[in-house]
């Protein structure tokens, strides 16, 4: 029989055993699951871009809309 995966829980560090048994993977619980996701929305955690990336995407002038 092979050992169940674990990983470490994101927010916690707790051991977590990755199967489809726990419904938070890979957090230890909604708990966890939520405090991540609350730290995302307040801009606690960002993918890191170059300071001009975000002026190259939207630099372009959009076209004139009527309504």
């Amino acid at each position: 029989m092979t050992k169940p995966m674990t990983v470490d829980c994101p927010t916690c560090g707790t051991a977590v055993q990755w199967d489809t048994s726990n419904a938070f993977r890979p957090f230890c619980s909604d708990r966890c699951k939520l405090i991540d996701l609350g730290a995302w929305a307040s801009e606690e955690h960002k993918i890191p871009v170059s300071p001009d990336a975000e002026d190259d995407l939207f630099s372009e002038d959009l076209p004139e809309r009527f309504h």
